[in-house]
C-alpha cells in the first residue's frame, strides 16, 4: 500500500476567521511555551520546591511543552493552508504522570513520616520514566492497527490531529474491532489512572478529616487543590474525546474539546499551579526580578542564572 495522506477539515473558508483563529492559537502556543518553561526552569534551578510535588511537577511541564509542539506548529501552518496538512498522533503519559501525582499527595498527607525515605529521587524518576513509558506503550498497538487500515476517498479529518478515532471513521472497511481496542485502551489509559487518583484522595480526606487543627487541615487541602483542578480538566475532555459514544457526538463538539485539551490546557496548568503554591509563586518572582534586571541575556548571566540559589 502506497503512502496515505490525511488533511483536516479547516476550521473556517473565512480568511479574516482563519487569521483570527491562526492568533488566538498562536498567542495560546507561545503563552504555553513561556508559561511551562518559566515552570520547568523554576522548579529546576530554584531549591526552594525541591520536592518529588515539584519534580513531577517538572516532567508535567515538560512533557506540556512536547505535547503542544507537537502539534500546535502543524495545526497553525495547517489553518493557513485551509486544512491540507499533516498531523501527528498524541500519547497517553499525562494521564498517568498525574495519577504518579496522586500518590505522592497521599505519602505525603496520609505518611508523612516515611514521606521522603519512600518517595526518594530514583523512585521518582522511576516513576516519571514508566509513566512515559507506559503512555507510549498504549499508543503504538493502536497506531499499528491504524496503519494497516485501507483509507479511501479525501481523508478529511475533523479534527485538527490523527485523533485515532477520527482517522478510523475514514478507513473502508469495518473497525468494529479498532474501536473495541481502542476504547479498551482509553479505559486503561484514562479510567484506571482516574480510578487510582479517586483511591488516593479517597485516603487523603479520611486522614485530613481526622486532623485536630483547623490549619493543618487548611494546609493539607490547599497542597491538594492545583492538582485536583489539573485532573478534572485532563480527565474531563480526555473522557469526552475518548470514553463519549462515536454516535452521540458531533465532529464539530469533538473539535470545541480538543482544542480545549491540546491548547489552552498547557497554558492553564503552570497558571494553576504558580498560583496555588506560594513556593512556585515565590521561585518564579525571584526568577522574574533577575530577569528583567538583565537588558541582555549573555553567556555569563546564563551561567550565573543556572547557579542561582534561592535566598
Amino acid at each position: 500500500m502506497g503512502v496515505v495522506y490525511f488533511h483536516f477539515h479547516p476550521f473556517s473558508t473565512d480568511p479574516a476567521v482563519a487569521s483570527l483563529l491562526f492568533v488566538a492559537f498562536l498567542v495560546s502556543y507561545l503563552g504555553s511555551l513561556i508559561g511551562n518553561i518559566t515552570t520547568g526552569l523554576t522548579v529546576w534551578r530554584d531549591h526552594s520546591p525541591h520536592t518529588p510535588m515539584y519534580f513531577f511537577l517538572f516532567a508535567l511541564a515538560m512533557l506540556a511543552i512536547g505535547y503542544s509542539t507537537d502539534i500546535a506548529p502543524l495545526t497553525l501552518a495547517g489553518i493557513l493552508s485551509t486544512g491540507h496538512m499533516l498531523i501527528s498522533l498524541p500519547g497517553w503519559s499525562d494521564c498517568v504522570l498525574l495519577a504518579v501525582m496522586a500518590y505522592d499527595r497521599y505519602m505525603a498527607i496520609c505518611h508523612p513520616v516515611h514521606y521522603h525515605i519512600i518517595m526518594s529521587w530514583r523512585l521518582c524518576g522511576q516513576m516519571t520514566l514508566g509513566s512515559l513509558g507506559l503512555g507510549f506503550l498504549l499508543s503504538l498497538p493502536l497506531t499499528v492497527l491504524i496503519c494497516h487500515l485501507p483509507f479511501c476517498g479525501r481523508n478529511e479529518i475533523f479534527c485538527f490531529f490523527c485523533d485515532m478515532s477520527a482517522v478510523m471513521r475514514l478507513a473502508c472497511v469495518d473497525t468494529r474491532m479498532h474501536e473495541a481496542a481502542l476504547y479498551a485502551i482509553s479505559v486503561a489509559a484514562v479510567a484506571v489512572p482516574f480510578l487510582l487518583i479517586c483511591l488516593s484522595y479517597g485516603y487523603i480526606v479520611a486522614t485530613i478529616l481526622r486532623m485536630n487543627s483547623a490549619e493543618g487541615k487548611c494546609r493539607a487541602f490547599s497542597t491538594c487543590s492545583s492538582h485536583l483542578i489539573v485532573v478534572l480538566l485532563q480527565f474531563g475532555c480526555c473522557t469526552l474525546i475518548y470514553l463519549h459514544p462515536s454516535p452521540s457526538s458531533s465532529p464539530e463538539e469533538g473539535r470545541v474539546v480538543s482544542v480545549v485539551y491540546t491548547l489552552f490546557a498547557p497554558v492553564l496548568n503552570p497558571l494553576i499551579y504558580s498560583i496555588r503554591s506560594q513556593e512556585v509563586t515565590d521561585a518564579g518572582r525571584r526568577l522574574t526580578e533577575i530577569l528583567v534586571r538583565k537588558p541582555w541575556i549573555g553567556p555569563d548571566y546564563l551561567a550565573s542564572l543556572l547557579s542561582h540559589h534561592s535566598a
